[in-house]
């Protein structure tokens, strides 16, 4: 140990006191450092240091010392988000593994619930460290998910090609001159020597004496039928949406006294009309003008007429409710499965309104963001099965609702027009409703109303 003097002691101290407070502001990089200094008083003692005195002063070498573990890089717990009211539990599907890298906003894993799937992303870019729920478990609100690092900057999802740290060759001042071009070939003269033909007679083998030749003894051995289709299968867990789902149609079958009614629509009058205006609607509202729209509007015009359709049994006290509101749900099919978000207050709606509240909600559903706040409600269900090429179904009802409509394809049929026989683009649609609460009477006047309504759509300006 080098010995100092007392003036050289006193800078020493000054220098690893700036450092010491440096090191308690947490502006150190975490690791390990060295230094040497004198103290003339009495300060913090430090493992793993040396002491020596010197006319009276102590010096000593700090062998190293560490800062805070939460200097450049901190572990994040991330838990559960908070579920609506409806929704107590859902099942965990990681997107991410330990070691993976994310970046901010980037999903680390989903929640399926009994309505809609929850992503929870990453709060900053980092690694993820450590999954404290495994794939498919049960959490609840606040349930610790996983712990994430924290790292400086965000990660580029894709590694670029690192550039070749060697510069380019410089191009040289003076092309070398092109080499001559080779001579070229003489042209021939003579023809060319025929080969001589063999005398002995040719004898031809025939196909019955070819015999297969052997597979080589290291080839795999082909097992017969392994050509033809596979009969394997494979089972999969149902996610909880799909359960719900199921569990909610079997509860409408076992509690509802299901009924449905018929009827079909001319689709001739609505065809020309979005024909001849969709084009100004697109213009003026930024919006495609579609079908669905007029039965939404038609079924809350009749629902306004017919208030019972509307309404739903309390099973609980036994009473009728009547809603002086209409919410209609618009059943949406995702890959997930079926989900219905509410266009809510319809009977205020325009045309334009019900389309962008539709192709809101439906690009919602396309990107799985539907809130749970999206689809509490609903007093009236419409299930549109003709984009699939559906020509005619029963739809069942969606609880605790009353009735649910169902659409169907659009087809070219010949039907009676004034005694005679014309080809009308026609849909089937379908009623489906609560035989408890809703009469045949009521049901078939509704469905009449809405056939009125998207045949001639001037029913609704007259309030007929």
């Amino acid at each position: 140990m080098l010995w100092l003097s007392l003036a050289r002691a006193r800078c020493l101290n000054r220098a690893f006191g700036r450092s010491l407070g440096a090191v308690r502001q947490g502006s150190c990089p975490q690791g390990k450092c060295s230094l040497s200094g004198i103290s003339q008083c009495q300060g913090p003692v430090y493992a793993n240091s040396r002491k020596h005195l010197v006319n009276g002063s102590r010096v000593f070498t700090v062998r190293y010392f560490r800062t805070t573990a939460a200097c450049r890089e901190d572990v994040v717990t991330v838990n559960t988000p908070a579920f609506a009211e409806s929704v107590t539990e859902g099942d965990v599907r990681w997107e991410k593994a330990v070691g993976d890298t994310v970046a901010e906003d980037e999903v680390v894993c989903e929640i399926e619930t009994d309505k809609t799937s929850v992503q929870v992303p990453a709060p900053t870019a980092g690694v993820i460290e450590a999954l404290l729920v495994p794939d498919g478990g049960k959490v609840e609100g606040g349930t610790p998910l996983f712990k994430l690092r924290k790292s400086g900057a965000a990660p580029a999802k894709a590694k670029q090609a690192a550039a070749p740290s060697t510069p380019a060759p410089e191009p040289a001042v003076a092309a070398a001159p092109a080499a001559a071009p080779p001579p070229a070939a003489p042209v021939p003269t003579t023809m060319p020597p025929v080969p001589p033909v063999s005398t002995q007679p040719i004898y031809a083998k025939p196909v019955s004496a070819v015999k297969p030749s052997a597979a080589p003894p290291g080839a795999p051995a082909v097992e017969p039928g392994a050509g033809k289709g596979a009969r394997s299968e494979q089972r999969v867990k149902m996610n909880r949406m799909r359960q719900r789902i199921s569990q909610r149609l079997k509860e409408a079958q076992n509690t509802c006294a299901m009924l449905t009614t018929f009827n079909e629509i001319d689709m001739s009058m609505i065809q020309e009309m979005r024909a001849r205006h969709k084009e100004t609607f697109l213009k003026k509202h930024s919006l495609k003008l579609g079908f669905m729209s007029a039965f939404v509007k038609a079924a809350a015009f009749a629902l306004q007429e017919q208030p019972t359709v509307n309404a739903v049994i309390d099973d609980t006290t036994k009473e009728i409710v009547y809603r002086e509101y209409v919410d209609i749900s618009v059943a949406v099919a995702t890959p997930r499965g079926l989900v219905v978000p509410v266009i809510r207050n319809v009977e205020t709606m325009n045309f334009a309104d019900i389309e962008r509240s539709i192709s809101e909600l439906g690009e919602k559903a396309r990107k799985n963001e539907l809130a749970i706040e999206d689809m509490d409600g609903g007093t009236f269900t419409i299930s549109n099965g003709g984009v699939f090429g559906s020509l005619f179904g029963t739809p069942i009802i969606n609880p605790p609702q009353s009735a649910i409509l169902g659409m169907h394809g659009i087809f070219d049929r010949p039907v009676a027009i004034g005694g005679k026989a014309e080809v009308r683009p026609m849909m089937y649609v379908a009623l489906t409703y609560d035989h408890r609460l809703i009469d045949g009477r009521e049901a078939v006047t509704f469905l009449r109303k809405i056939k009125a309504v998207v045949e001639d759509p001037r029913v609704l300006l007259l309030d007929l």
